[in-house]
């Protein structure tokens, strides 16, 4: 008695001061396997599949220990047997093979090893059997975790083996034939435990909603309808259910895969979709309440700077990720099967509002980056579909931290390169809008944007050392490339953006990335003289180009002059051109001139308007400039010495219009000169005043300057010289189009007209058969 009674004093005293710990540390104990099942669920999915269908080979070992044999004859086995070696398939198959599969609820695995070792650091060592059951939700998301059902193609390999069995199975025991997909199942856990905190009246009336809802989604044929649909969009629309968010992302997945074969895969899509209409209004609701949704359960914090801010350790994000996941994952296999322009652009923009959801999934970011920057660069996506997926990079840029910044930057480079592989008058426009908008993403973080750019210039300046050192036959093509001059002018388009006086006094300090003119210089120069001959003349002026837009944005002196003075030197220009007929070259689109070209006038003709138009832009530049007088006059004496020499009856040059040009530049350089002389001689401070000297003509307007009035003027006659030229090739277009459209038609009318002389060619045999055997028959 007295034992007895030490020991109820000793319970009521455990009770009292431990029981209460004993208990929260084994819920605490719970909850970390619960975790840590979740989170090795997906990566053992597949092989336990195996095991299970297949019946494992360590039951096998057991049975095999036990001294049972199995059978094939249901009707041999006992009772016992049957129930206690676990449930066989017995397939009608030949008696030679040995087939098994073996049916019924998962049993809970074997604790791993990180999870001993968190149940060794603990004061009580708790047990499986011991482990305490959970209320509410947690015991859900447990039971889910430890006793996932049966997969749905597994219940349908049952029914069509072994009906009566299947039959017994949903008389007797139906939880063993419940199937769900295990990736979203915690959604509606989730909304069935905030369904608990709202008020009854409230809840009485969704589950009069919801009670149709799953009448719906369990229709035996799966099938997709309006209505389902509709429903889901109010639910979403008036109280955000995350059930029904489940539901929507399980049938845009299935809209996603339409028309693929998933029995490969492993996996049955869970509807059907077979109705064009249908499909839409999926689309629809899935990209555009789906975001709103996730921001409405977890909610996003944006500072003033861009930095945002998600709750990741809250129970929502947790469960909602694998929801978050699977939309994602939809939207992205979604993209590569899609062509309008107009639903491309919906996916894209549904993706901008949960890129801050995503950025903790590394590898799903990484597909989603690869796939946007596809979509961008593509010569075939139109000009919408570009500006939705760059507004997606710039997104991740200002949203994400400096590993995703810089990995965005890598791709879109990677991006710009392959995209402007092939350029030509259709693609053109194109490779300019990716050049101008991705030149926006290396300033919104300078520091990551200086490390890309060094490293990618200096690479171009290697290509070009490699090419010079390496002097072979074929070396020249690593830098006499559309990719190469188009990677110059792109990182031309980002210094002048960023680097210009009014971005550095918006900013309040001067940028990063200006150290990198020098070297990006450098290496154009050298580029433009590896190959000083006529042929490349049209990849010397787009470098010409790429400079000049440097030296307008950050009034940085490259000297030119000399460059475009080798041209006019040349043995091309110095001598008469012979008479052509050939098509004028399209020095837009080209950076060489085919040997048919040269020594022609149309190629003359084109040279000589190019060097005039880059001489005067490259001097309105400082056409304000107090020094302008004593800038110009070096190119004044040389062009006045090439056209002496051009006047010559004898080796000289008789193109009348390359004069023509070089002789109306001269005299407005002239006139330049005479008013920069003019405005100076009013000055009263000395050059080494440099404050004002820097200040001489600041507040003038260079398009009222001699040159600069002729500049103003040049560049309209260009732009309408292009848009004749371009209506030009469109009317040429739409007449080849035409010509290929009759040829088809004429070709199909002949195919037609073969095919009716062959069936007269058949009905008169039939006819001559027919009235043989009258003859035979009469005979």
């Amino acid at each position: 008695m007295a034992g007895a009674k030490k020991n109820f004093k000793a319970t009521k005293k455990f009770e009292k001061k431990h029981l209460k710990g004993v208990l929260d540390q084994r819920k605490a104990t719970a909850k970390i396997k619960q975790r840590q099942q979740l989170k090795t669920k997906k990566q053992t999915k597949k092989s336990k599949d195996a095991e299970f269908y297949k019946g494992g080979e360590d039951g096998e070992k057991t049975n095999k220990a036990n001294g049972s044999k199995k059978t094939a004859n249901v009707n041999n086995m006992s009772v016992d047997d049957f129930f206690g070696g676990g449930f066989e398939i017995i397939e009608k198959s030949q008696p030679n093979k040995k087939t098994s599969k073996k049916l019924g609820k998962r049993k809970r695995d074997e604790p791993n090893e990180d999870e001993g070792e968190s149940d060794e650091g603990s004061d009580l060592e708790i047990s499986g059997d011991e482990m305490p059951v959970a209320s509410g939700s947690e015991n859900s998301d447990e039971e889910d975790v430890e006793d996932i059902g049966m997969s749905k193609s597994a219940m349908d390999a049952l029914a069509e083996d072994d009906p009566e069995f299947y039959k017994f199975l949903k008389e007797n025991d139906p939880e063993a034939l419940e199937f769900d997909d295990a990736d979203l199942a915690e959604v509606d856990e989730l909304s069935a435990s905030e369904e608990e905190d709202q008020p009854k009246k409230k809840r009485k009336k969704e589950k009069k909603q919801g009670k149709t809802e799953d009448l719906d989604e369990d229709r035996a044929d799966n099938e997709l309808t309006q209505a389902m649909v509709a429903r889901w969009k109010a639910a979403l629309m008036e109280r955000h259910s995350l059930k029904a968010a489940r539901q929507v992302v399980l049938a845009f997945r299935s809209a996603a895969h339409l028309n693929e074969d998933d029995e490969e895969e492993g996996r049955k899509q869970p509807y059907k979709i077979s109705s064009p209409e249908v499909f839409h209004d999926i689309l629809i609701v899935a990209l555009k309440q789906i975001p709103e949704a996730l921001q409405h359960h977890v909610p996003i914090k944006e500072s003033s700077s861009g930095k945002v801010h998600v709750p990741t350790d809250s129970k929502k994000f947790k469960i909602l990720s694998n929801l978050l996941k699977s939309y994602i994952s939809a939207i992205l296999h979604l993209l590569g099967t899609l062509s309008d322009d107009a639903t491309l652009k919906l996916s894209l923009s549904a993706i901008t509002p949960v890129i801050p959801y995503i950025l903790s999934f590394r590898k799903l970011l990484k597909n989603l980056i690869k796939t946007v920057v596809g979509f961008w660069s593509q010569s075939t996506s139109g000009e919408t579909t570009r500006i939705t997926a760059f507004l997606v990079l710039r997104r991740l840029v200002v949203v994400g931290d400096k590993g995703i910044r810089e990995a965005v930057l890598k791709a879109t480079y990677q991006g710009l390169i392959a995209g402007s592989r092939v350029t030509n008058v259709n693609t053109v426009q194109g490779i300019n809008l990716m050049k101008n908008s991705a030149a926006e993403l290396w300033g919104l973080d300078q520091n990551i944007g200086y490390t890309t750019a060094f490293a990618f210039i200096r690479q171009l300046a290697i290509h070009l050392r490699n090419s010079i050192v390496h002097n072979q036959n074929e070396s020249y093509k690593t830098i006499y490339n559309w990719q190469y001059i188009h990677s110059l002018d792109f990182w031309s388009c980002v210094l002048a953006e960023h680097c210009s006086p009014l971005k550095e006094a918006e900013s309040g300090k001067e940028s990063q990335l200006k150290l990198l003119i020098y070297p990006l210089v450098q290496v154009t120069l050298g580029a433009m003289r590896l190959i000083p001959t006529a042929t490349y003349f049209p990849l010397r002026f787009h470098m010409i180009r790429s400079l000049l837009r440097i030296s307008r944005s950050t009034g940085t002196y490259i000297p030119l002059a000399s460059a475009l003075l080798e041209v006019l030197n040349s043995a091309e220009m110095r001598k008469s051109p012979k008479p052509s007929t050939i098509k004028p070259l399209d020095f837009h689109v080209a950076y060489k001139a085919p040997k048919s070209y040269l020594r022609t006038r149309v190629y003359q003709d084109g040279v000589g308007e190019q060097v005039v138009e880059l001489f005067s832009e490259y001097f309105v530049l400082w056409s304000t400039n107090i020094a302008f007088p004593e800038f110009a006059l070096p190119v004044i004496i040389m062009l006045k010495r090439w056209l002496k020499q051009s006047r010559k009856k004898t080796g000289g040059n008789n193109n009348n219009k390359v004069r023509a040009g070089l002789v109306l530049l001269v005299q407005k350089l002239e006139a330049n000169a005479k008013f920069i002389e003019g405005k100076r001689a009013k000055v009263d401070f000395a050059p080494k005043d440099r404050a004002q000297v820097d200040a001489f003509l600041k507040d003038f307007e260079w398009e009222k300057t001699p040159v600069g009035a002729y500049v103003v003027a040049q560049r309209k006659a260009g732009a309408e010289k292009a848009k004749m030229l371009e209506q030009a090739r469109k009317e040429d277009e739409r007449k080849r189009k035409e010509e290929e459209q009759e040829a088809l038609e004429e070709n199909a009318a002949e195919l037609d007209g073969d095919d009716d002389d062959e069936m007269e060619d058949f009905d008169e045999n039939d006819e001559d058969e027919g009235s043989s055997e009258d003859d035979d028959d009469e005979e």
